[in-house]
């Protein structure tokens, strides 16, 4: 029924598994017939405090028994909040800007970067420069942003124009002309591979920008929200942006976006908007997601957690060696490679009938994303049903 539901009445964009999850306890799904799964997605980084978390869910409820929106023409005090929080919590001197997607937080980030050029150089400026295997979002201008050319499909051509991706960050350095505005990284490439850059390139690059006034803007979509072991990622590599996006884990599972900033005044009335951006129910969520997670950090059980799921991670790769190639990732955004493709599809679809949900990144990695909160048990029982999806193919 689901399935057929599915196909007449909403567009073909993905290729779906027709499972019909019903329930989530933390990191664990049911489907309709009661069978569990362990999700080691947490939906593409999104439910960063798990399924179902009761106090996320009483924060919601009454959020929504009182306010749900009421748009960005008023003051909306759960907002205030959560950009304050940020800021905190960040370490920084930043001003936030609340969208609904990754997507939109960096197409906040590209116009702050357009209209820094505009201003300060008379429009001079408006190049901004990216990575290969980066992705930055679906729009039109995030597709071509994204240093993928297998996105930049002739079905949604002319694309718009100033945007170029070098192959690796040592590329960047030559890549800078006149017309450079700004460069937009990914400290961890999530769809490109779960490939972590070097600290010391990061940082290196980070200063070259200073020194000439170029924009860096961090895409932390992805890596943001305490997803890699602190609560930014930009933190763990120990550079200070010009711009941040967030989304993904932020909400809670909760559509939300953020661009955060240094250039406090870089917007006036008008420059930008969102209708639902940053409304009640949203910025509710996200407030007591952060509360959580920075409990859970400052208590140490993150810290715990990415170990014993590390720990566990490496004894698979080990075990494994004819499927796997390298171990990659950071904190709780993990990958193994696989030799190819093929084997990963394989990989993939007998981890799901084993009941336990991984994905795909790049041409060849299997990405682990789970909950932040997954509990030990959690991770055992996840990787006891990927040694027994591993098994069948070794």
């Amino acid at each position: 029924m689901l399935e057929q539901l599915d196909k007449e009445y909403v567009l073909h964009t993905y290729a779906r598994n027709y499972v019909n999850f019903k329930k989530g306890i933390n990191a664990t799904l049911f489907d309709e017939k009661d069978k569990d799964y362990i999700d080691f997605t947490s939906g593409i980084g999104v439910v960063s405090a798990g399924h179902g978390n009761k106090e996320v869910a009483d924060a919601i409820y009454k959020q929504v028994q009182n306010i749900t929106h009421i748009s960005n023409l008023y003051a909306i005090e759960p907002q205030a909040i959560l950009g304050e929080k940020i800021a905190k919590l960040s370490g920084m001197d930043v001003a936030t800007f609340f969208a609904n997607s990754g997507a939109e937080a960096n197409e906040g980030a590209i116009k702050i970067a357009r209209k820094y050029g505009k201003t300060k150089y008379d429009g001079k400026r408006y190049k901004v420069i990216t990575l290969e295997h980066s992705f930055h979002g679906r729009t039109i201008t995030t597709v071509k942003a994204t240093g993928q050319s297998s996105f930049h499909s002739p079905n949604f051509a002319p694309y718009p124009e100033g945007f170029s991706f070098n192959s690796a960050i040592d590329d960047i350095f030559n890549s800078i002309d006149d017309e450079t505005v700004a460069v937009m990284i990914e400290l961890v490439q999530g769809e490109g591979g779960v490939q972590p850059f070097e600290k010391e390139a990061v940082q290196e690059l980070a200063k070259f920008l200073k020194q000439r006034d170029i924009l860096l803007i961090i895409d932390e979509v992805q890596t943001g929200v305490y997803r890699t072991g602190e609560f930014l990622a930009t933190n763990l590599y120990e550079i200070q942006p010009d711009v941040i996006t967030l989304a993904k884990g932020l909400g809670g599972g909760v559509p939300i976006g953020a661009v955060v900033t240094t250039h406090k005044d870089i917007f006036e009335p008008g420059d930008h908007g969102s209708t639902f951006g940053g409304n009640y129910l949203s910025c509710a969520s996200a407030n007591k997601v952060l509360d959580i997670l920075e409990k859970y950090k400052d208590a140490g059980t993150l810290d715990e957690t990415i170990i014993y799921f590390g720990t566990k991670l490496n004894e698979i790769y080990e075990k494994y060696q004819n499927i796997f190639t390298d171990e990659v990732g950071l904190g709780l955004m993990r990958g193994l490679r696989v030799k190819d493709s093929d084997m990963l599809k394989t990989v993939i679809s007998n981890a799901f009938d084993e009941g336990v949900l991984v994905l795909k990144a790049g041409r060849n990695t299997l990405r682990l994303l789970p909950p932040l909160t997954i509990s030990k048990e959690e991770v055992n029982e996840g990787f006891k049903r990927l040694d027994n999806a591993l098994a069948k193919i070794a």
